[in-house]
């Protein structure tokens, strides 16, 4: 009789699973290769627990010699955002993540969108159908509302399960009936689960499970014919030959579910890997990072503050594996997929995202980074991102790269920038349409606001751009003493009281005349670079502020 009810719901359906599985055979792979998928909705944004997701995959397949593929879940159609598609592909580019295979690039798996693979779907509810493990349910939603309602009212679980589940057992007549009147119906799996059992598993990042078995008999076809996750992502897993199956530790419940349908077709599991949530520190606590409060937690927002790819990969490395760090001070020119990742190593209580630490790991990154290479990231995010900034950084490209070599290689190169949107304001005193100056000294220096104005003055008739660093800086302390600031800086430390400031003091007056601000590299080369004509601009225009 179930295979009377399967034709009535499949009855144009002729392709068999035997047929199915023909299309989809094991993979030709070498022992011990492992096969994962990256599978995001195009529901919402692309967010940091995506790449965590994939780089946990694209590890475990490519250092295996196995296969790593993109599988697009849309079955979840009025949440699918426009665009959303697009967006992922654009994340993962820029991310630089290499698929194998899947949805855009091609593969003998496919499709790899589900949307597309409806009747795969349907093959596999029919067989369920025809063998007693799934029923049709014509319960409406407004039928389930009422259920729920009386569970709570008994105190009981809620779910659609047990005495509950009143489609589970309709008469065949009944069903074949109510089929043929046109009535609206979903298709459940009908769980064989005892509550008062357990399943083992061998999560290969929490080690040994044993949840309860499910008892609910959850949906596998919705109402519009499209499969649910919990029976999509099975299928789909079991035809793709996915060896591991990479996910949030929000999937745990539901692992209970997806064993008992693995079980219900005879196929193996893959292995399961639920890695924990990020936190995020606030205050004395931890909480769960969300889409609602925190922009970081969006891929987008470090491609549009221009964080380079690579760092932002190397920083979720660290929080992956916590021998990262050790192996890449052991190895800091390797590469980065030449480190062992470890499923076993993923931290089960959650990961503290930094978003300090990784601005850390990026200066370390750009500070090794050849003037053309870091002036080439500029371009490209600002070609994106800022046009106007693009056009003053391109239309002088030699002074933009002289600017960006200040204390650029040797052995402590400086460690400025941590993402290509701060380089505006990095060097923005550098050109006459972005300087806004700061004025404003340490209130440790004490000299008055006519000797500050005389200073500048004087030193705009000494500065010469073809004096050696030595001449140069013989200049400024010999000014220096005019002036009363200590010529050297153990002298102003046994007398402080006896001097205006020290040469550091006095530096610090030039460079706020001269840059606006008090943080700037090495003076002789900001002026050297700047050229006479700007230099001297600057110094007029400190002394003919109106504090003067």
């Amino acid at each position: 009789m179930n295979h009377k009810i399967a034709d009535l719901l499949f009855p144009d359906l002729k392709t068999t699973p035997e047929d199915i599985e023909k299309k989809y055979p094991p993979r030709n792979l070498k022992e011990g290769a492992r096969v994962t998928r990256h599978a995001p909705s195009p529901t919402g944004f692309v967010h940091l627990g995506n790449l965590w997701n994939a780089l946990i995959g694209e590890r475990l397949a490519h250092q295996s010699g196995g296969v790593f593929y993109i599988r697009i879940e849309d079955t979840d159609q009025k949440r699918e955002v426009e665009g959303g598609i697009k967006a992922i592909f654009e994340v993962f580019d820029w991310i630089d993540i290499k698929f194998d295979e899947g949805f855009g690039i091609g593969g003998e798996y496919g499709p790899y969108i589900q949307s597309e693979r409806g009747e795969i779907y349907a093959v596999f509810a029919k067989r369920l159908v025809s063998e007693g493990k799934a029923y049709p349910c014509f319960c409406t939603p407004e039928n389930l509302e009422e259920t729920k309602a009386r569970q709570k009212e008994a105190k009981e679980n809620t779910g659609y399960y047990g005495k509950w589940a009143v489609c589970r057992s309709l008469p065949v007549e009944e069903a074949e009936k109510r089929i043929k009147n046109g009535e609206p119906y979903i298709i459940r799996f009908k769980s064989p689960g005892d509550e008062n059992k357990r399943i083992a598993v061998n999560d290969l990042a929490l080690g040994l499970l044993d949840p309860p078995e499910n008892i609910r008999d959850e949906v596998v076809l919705k109402s519009d014919r499209l499969p649910t996750y919990h029976f999509a992502h099975v299928v789909d897993d079991h035809l793709m030959r996915t060896t591991d199956v990479v996910r949030g530790d929000e999937w745990l419940a539901t692992l209970p579910i997806h064993a008992q349908i693995f079980e219900a077709f005879g196929w193996d599991r893959p292995n399961y890997i639920h890695h924990s949530v990020l936190l995020k520190q606030e205050g004395n606590s931890k909480r769960k990072m969300s889409k609602r409060h925190d922009p970081e937690l969006a891929l987008s927002f470090y491609s549009e503050m221009g964080y380079l790819p690579q760092c932002l990969k190397e920083y979720i490395m660290t929080l992956l594996n916590s021998n990262y760090e050790e192996w890449r001070l052991a190895n800091p020119q390797a590469d980065m997929n030449e480190f062992e990742f470890t499923a076993g190593k993923l931290s089960p209580s959650g990961a503290l995202f930094d978003l300090d630490k990784l601005n850390d790991i990026s200066k370390n990154y750009i500070s090794l980074l050849s003037t053309g290479e870091i002036y080439d990231c500029i371009k490209i995010w600002a070609d994106k991102y800022d046009k106007d900034f693009y056009n003053i950084l391109t239309s002088r490209g030699d002074y933009a790269k002289s600017i960006l070599s200040i204390g650029r290689g040797g052995a402590k190169p400086r460690k400025d920038i941590a993402f290509m949107s701060g380089v505006k304001d990095y060097i923005s005193y550098f050109y006459d349409e972005l300087f806004e100056p700061d004025y404003t000294l340490p209130e440790n220096i004490t000299a008055g606001l006519k000797t500050l104005k005389n200073i500048t003055e004087n030193y705009s008739g000494i500065y010469d751009e073809n004096d050696d660093q030595t001449v140069w800086f013989d200049k400024i302390k010999e000014l220096a003493v005019k002036y009363n600031f200590a010529a050297e800086t153990k002298l102003y430390k046994k007398n402080p009281q006896d001097y205006a400031g020290s040469i550091s003091d006095f530096s610090m007056v030039l460079r706020v005349a001269v840059c606006g601000r008090q943080n700037a590299p090495d003076m002789y080369d900001v002026f050297k670079i700047m050229g006479n004509t700007m230099l001297k601009q600057r110094l007029a225009r400190y002394a003919g502020e109106e504090k003067f």
